[in-house]
C-alpha cells in the first residue's frame, strides 16, 4: 500500500540535487545581472591614484550615461535592465537622486564635525511617478550640474580633507569622504554596466 508513496519520495531525492542545482544556477545569474561589475570594495588602503581614477569616473559619468540612452525610445526606456529590476528610465532618475544625496554627504563631512545623515527609502523614490515616468533629460541636465561641481569640489580638497567622515543610520558605519568618492564611482559604473548589459542582450 505504501509502494507508490516510497517511488515518490525515491524519485524526489533523486531529483533534489538537480533541482537544488537550478536555484543556485538561477541566483548566480540574477546575481551577475544586479552586480555586472560585483559589489564595492574598500582598498585596505586609498591612495592618490585611487582618488585620482574614482574623480575622472565622477567626470565622465553624465556624458557616457548621456550617450547610451538618448536615442533609446520610451518603449525601450521602460524596458527593466533585469527580470523584476528597475527600468532604464527609473535608473537614469535614481542616479540623479542618489549622486544628489552624495554631493550633500560630501558637504556635511567637510563642514561637519562626523554627522549622523540622513537616509533615503530609494525603492520608494524610484516607484514615485517621477522615476517612472518624467524625461529622462532632466536627470541628464542635472547630472551634467551636479557631477561638474561635484568633481570641482573634490579635485580641490586636501589631503586631511578625505579623511574626514559622517556616520551612515542604517549600520552605524563612519565612511570617510575619500571612501564615499570611491563608492560613488563604483555607484556610477555599477548602474552604467546594467544598460549597457541590456542594450547588448537586445541588440539596442
Amino acid at each position: 500500500m505504501f509502494g507508490n508513496g516510497f517511488k515518490s519520495i525515491k524519485s524526489f531525492l533523486f531529483l533534489l540535487p538537480y533541482f537544488l542545482l537550478f536555484l543556485g544556477m538561477e541566483n548566480i545569474e540574477m546575481d551577475k545581472l544586479r552586480y555586472p561589475i560585483g559589489k564595492f570594495e574598500k582598498p585596505d588602503t586609498i591612495d592618490k591614484t585611487h582618488i585620482e581614477q574614482w574623480i575622472q569616473i565622477l567626470e565622465e559619468l553624465p556624458e557616457k550615461l548621456t550617450g547610451r540612452v538618448k536615442n533609446l525610445s520610451d518603449e525601450q526606456l521602460d524596458t527593466p535592465y533585469r527580470p523584476n529590476g528597475w527600468t532604464v528610465r527609473q535608473l537614469v532618475h535614481h542616479i540623479a537622486d542618489s549622486h544628489h544625496h552624495s554631493y550633500t554627504r560630501f558637504k556635511w563631512s567637510l563642514t561637519e564635525d562626523r554627522p549622523l545623515i540622513k537616509a533615503y527609502e530609494e525603492k520608494d523614490w524610484a516607484e514615485l511617478f517621477d522615476a517612472r515616468t518624467a524625461p529622462v533629460e532632466l536627470s541628464f541636465d542635472y547630472l551634467k550640474a551636479l557631477h561638474a561641481k561635484m568633481v570641482f569640489l573634490l579635485k580641490g580638497l586636501k589631503s586631511e580633507d578625505l579623511k574626514k567622515s559622517y556616520l551612515h543610520p542604517e549600520d552605524n558605519a563612519t565612511v570617510t569622504v575619500e571612501e564615499n568618492i570611491g563608492k560613488y564611482a563604483w555607484h556610477s559604473q555599477h548602474h552604467l554596466a546594467h544598460i549597457e548589459n541590456l542594450l547588448e542582450r537586445k541588440g539596442w
